[in-house]
């Protein structure tokens, strides 16, 4: 592995999404509308830790993608890709907080598609450590 950086980062991203999706799923009281997809494909027997999921799990895995997309950065130096695969978790923190389910619907899917996007066509690097791009580099 060439990058552990880029590895631990592309990891994390997933992970976090993972782990916010289902601490969702496992949520009953609170975002019946993504738990009965959860039920249906066998999760609900997560929603005998509710709370813990709903308090602990899902901000955490949102932190989590926030922290690999931030470190991710520094890694392929695409803002937009930053951008985009921070907006997802944002969307979830502000909707666990403000108690608003569609927002965290909304980062839900955001994270997912960000997760599946960075799957089919992963980030690379666009500029090198000296401010060049790659192709004036290649030219050298």
């Amino acid at each position: 592995m060439a990058n552990p950086l880029r590895f631990l980062t592309r990891l994390g991203d997933k992970a976090g999404s993972l782990g916010a999706v289902a601490s969702a799923m496992g949520c009953a009281v609170c975002y019946p509308a993504i738990a009965s997809i959860g039920a249906a494909i066998g999760l609900g027997f997560l929603s005998q830790w509710e709370g813990v999921l709903f308090h602990v799990v899902l901000p955490l895995s949102a932190a989590l993608v926030i922290l690999a997309n931030g470190l991710g950065w520094f890694a392929h130096r695409q803002w937009h890709r930053t951008a985009l695969g921070m907006i997802g978790p944002v969307l979830v923190l502000i909707g666990r907080y403000s108690l608003i389910r569609g927002i965290v619907y909304l980062g839900l899917a955001v994270m997912l598609a960000v997760a599946i996007w960075d799957l089919v066509s992963p980030a690379h690097r666009r500029c090198s450590v000296d401010g060049g791009t790659l192709a004036d580099q290649a030219g050298r």
